[in-house]
């Protein structure tokens, strides 16, 4: 596909992944939020526009992160993600809507560029909450969405270096460094800083309504139908409309072992303000994370997860294992990134 078509395509998908499932409002009095991951500045921007217009808090939140699931650029979310160890792109998604209390999700879903839109429709059009492989895009394209190639040349060419230089099983030879695609060595170099991604999304309206989605194409090179937490209502996500909103990016297995999402909305509930509550998930991973392998020197983690969280009433916080991680964080005034707090000083190298 040429740019040209390619950006064609991208504008039309994201227009129609905009479109709202749920009835506009008129504005209210409350004073709206939205957050995200750090690659969510433009998410979070594109959220709160469509709040101040009246959308629903979780269609605002998919055309949020529709536009980096469009982006060839972010190797973490859509189009253009790191594929499975076979070179293919799989992608994850959930959604939960607050005044409904729905949720829906999508696992190892292909050839469908808004795992998030298609998470929407599983809460909206079945009475399930996932769906997953082959079922899932069955169903996406029973919808209408369009079947695409999620492998751009770039993602490929990284995908090709790994295997050259990991397979064991043939004969591959890597080119030489000053061969290799400037893409490439960018990715591998040691200035490339974000190696696994994701993306949520959590947003409040006007009227005191959440709604929420994370979105992935998961860990580079995973075993093919790997599924991590993104997809998983209570890890890589969850709500309750009294209470407030949270999602996770990073590894994901140490948020399904711990269900963080879920325990942080309970915090909350509990009287916990929202960064603190993401500490507290935090410190439950590093006092559950018991395998040797996932340990360093220290005995710290040797990963890295990042929390996002929202109130009912307008607070916002969030919290990572490791310093250096940033969300993004629209109040209605401005979009800006915002330092999450951590439980370690120093800074993580995966």
């Amino acid at each position: 596909m040429n740019r040209r078509a390619f950006l064609s395509t991208t504008a039309a998908s994201v227009a129609t992944t905009a479109l709202g499932a749920f009835p506009q409002k008129a504005p209210g009095p409350k004073r709206p939020l939205v957050v995200s991951s750090a690659n969510g500045l433009r998410t979070v921007e594109k959220a709160m526009e469509l709040i101040r217009a009246g959308a629903d808090p979780l269609d605002a939140a998919i055309a949020g992160v529709a536009l980096v699931e469009a982006d060839p650029s972010d190797h973490s979310v859509g189009y253009g993600g790191i594929p499975n160890e076979d070179g293919i792109v799989e992608l994850d998604a959930s959604v939960m809507h607050g005044p409904t209390h729905g949720g829906g999700a999508v696992a190892s879903l292909r050839n469908i560029m808004h795992p998030a839109a298609v998470a929407r429709l599983v809460m909206k059009r079945t009475d399930h909450c996932l769906l997953v492989g082959e079922g899932a895009l069955r169903f996406a394209k029973m919808h209408g969405f369009p079947e695409v190639d999620l492998l751009t040349d770039e993602a490929r060419k990284i995908w090709l270096y790994w295997k050259e230089t990991n397979s064991k099983e043939d004969d591959r030879i890597p080119p030489p460094p000053e061969e290799l695609d400037p893409a490439v060595r960018r990715f591998f170099g040691p200035d490339y800083i974000r190696k696994h991604g994701t993306i949520h999304c959590s947003a409040l309206d006007t009227h005191g309504d959440l709604g929420c989605t994370t979105t992935t194409s998961g860990l580079y090179y995973k075993i093919p139908g790997r599924v991590g937490d993104s997809p998983i209502l209570g890890a890589g996500l969850y709500l309750h409309n009294d209470v407030g909103s949270a999602g996770s990016t990073g590894r994901g297995e140490a948020n399904l072992l711990n269900l963080s999402s879920f325990a942080i909305v309970d915090a909350i509930r509990r009287g916990a303000a929202p960064t603190d509550a993401a500490l507290a998930a935090c410190k439950r991973i590093v006092e559950t994370n018991k395998d040797k392998r996932l340990r360093d020197e220290k005995g710290r983690p040797n990963f890295q997860v990042q929390f996002y969280a929202i109130t009912k009433d307008g607070q916002f916080g969030g919290a990572s294992l490791f310093a250096g991680s940033k969300m993004s964080v629209h109040d209605g005034e401005r979009a800006r990134l915002v330092d999450l707090a951590s439980l370690y000083e120093d800074r993580i190298v995966e």
